[in-house]
């Protein structure tokens, strides 16, 4: 890949992890306002939020180490936030339609990320 794909690579990876976090933002709202919804909705916001910060410090990384560290941080963060939507759907707080594409999203950063950090890992 040359530098400049590399760079629009990287941008629309960065403006879609923001996007990311924004709908999780959005969907938050939409939750019921019971203690476990609030609660667990908390988990999502924070895990969903960290993977579009992380992701945007990676893109400032100064070294390779620093780039694959944040990319990992990104990669855990993903899917922490898979595992958060699960939980709202199997404890039939939210049904799937409602989360299905956020999971879907959420899935293609991962798989996106974790692709990425193994390329950086082998050069």
């Amino acid at each position: 890949m040359e530098n400049n794909e590399r760079i629009d690579f990287a941008e629309v990876l960065r403006k879609r992890t923001k996007k990311f976090v924004i709908d999780n933002i959005k969907f938050f709202r939409t939750l019921p306002k019971t203690e476990e919804a609030k609660i667990i909705g908390r988990q999502l916001l924070r895990s969903s939020s960290s993977v579009g910060s992380n992701y945007r410090a990676a893109c400032r990384a100064r070294s390779k180490a620093e780039f694959h560290s944040k990319l990992s941080i990104v990669v855990e963060e993903a899917d922490e936030s898979i595992f958060w939507m699960e939980v709202l759907i199997e404890a039939e707080i939210v049904n799937k339609e409602a989360l299905s594409y956020l999971l879907t999203e959420g899935n293609e950063i991962l798989k996106i990320v974790s692709a990425s950090r193994k390329t950086v890992s082998n050069k």
